[in-house]
């Protein structure tokens, strides 16, 4: 197994995280809460200009053809912008779930959603899809995998901590996909886990600026021991949950006899990870990380809500010891 990634990939993830640095600074993602859909204006259009919303349609209809370790990396670039978008549901799920299943549905919505003209959403049955108000068709995980046009469904709002995911609950008429249930909740997971993985990277380094600048008794607060073991713990979690979450990119695109145990993997440990990199950064800001006024609020309930999303990390340590065994 070849694991590392191409020149290719990595050139692809320097491009996006560029983009989302000018164009997905911290008053875009508050910008978004305050705005109707959660969502930013144009910034979807040009994610689809460059081949990001649809690069994981086949060719025939109109995508790039590539598979999740293609797309693992720009996940880490979105959670580490707090990207106001739904690639996870539109490119991660939506794309390779239609493509899976072919069908009416497919020949009807899968070059539409991946010029990005569509917009396609996700959500497990029985659970919330984030931002069904601006989706087109929503695609449910069950039993079954189920398609639900938008248009004639029934949305109702539930709160959200973020106020960029807004949680709808969907119910209309539905489509039995032929496409593998399984499969489309790991694909769910894997990309919530590489969401988890570039908002906790955000928190560590936005922590690290702050307390390099911050004084305290003559001194930067990051000089002290005491801080340096918080980050450092919370730098751990971070570098031994990313190579897990790669893993798991590979078992999907590959779909290894492995997958959901190492998706869960992925999923727990990222979990985990953004979970602690929230607390140590609200614990390393102080009194102004509490504050409204201040961005750090918006990574830290991003990764509140990624962590619970497609299965918590308990949710996942449970999940793995059913495929071991124990």
């Amino acid at each position: 197994m070849e694991f590392s990634f191409s020149d290719d990939q990595r050139m692809f993830q320097e491009v996006v995280r560029d983009f989302l640095a000018k164009e997905c600074p911290p008053a875009v993602v508050r910008a978004a809460w305050d705005s109707g859909t959660g969502r930013t204006d144009g910034l979807w259009a040009e994610l689809a200009e460059m081949g990001v919303v649809g690069m994981t349609a086949p060719a025939s209809a109109g995508g790039l053809g590539m598979d999740e370790v293609d797309l693992v990396l720009l996940l880490e670039e979105a959670g580490r912008a707090a990207l106001p978008e739904p690639l996870l549901e539109h490119t991660a799920v939506g794309l390779p779930t239609l493509a899976e299943a072919g069908g009416p549905v497919a020949e009807a919505w899968l070059e539409r959603a991946a010029t990005g003209a569509a917009t396609l959403g996700a959500a497990p049955v029985g659970g919330y899809a984030v931002g069904a108000a601006s989706c087109d068709l929503v695609v449910l995980v069950g039993e079954d995998v189920r398609a639900v046009e938008v248009a004639g469904a029934s949305l109702v709002e539930h709160p959200s901590v973020d106020g960029s995911r807004r949680l709808f609950e969907v119910d209309g008429d539905s489509v039995v996909l032929d496409a593998d249930p399984a499969r489309a909740f790991d694909r769910a997971a894997g990309a919530a886990a590489g969401l988890c993985v570039g908002v906790a990277q955000y928190l560590l380094e936005a922590t690290v600026d702050y307390v390099a600048q911050r004084y305290q008794f003559g001194k930067p607060v990051g000089s002290y021991q005491a801080v340096k073991h918080h980050l450092a713990n919370a730098a751990l979690k971070v570098e031994f949950a990313r190579p897990a979450v790669h893993r798991a990119a590979w078992c999907l695109a590959t779909d290894d006899g492995d997958r959901s145990r190492d998706v869960s993997l992925a999923k727990a440990l990222a979990s985990e990870a953004v979970d602690l990199a929230a607390r140590t950064a609200l614990q390393c800001h102080g009194a102004i990380g509490y504050t409204f006024e201040y961005d750090l609020h918006l990574w830290m309930k991003r990764g509140w809500a990624l962590s619970a999303c497609w299965g918590d990390a308990a949710w996942h340590r449970n999940r793995i010891a059913a495929a071991l065994g124990i």
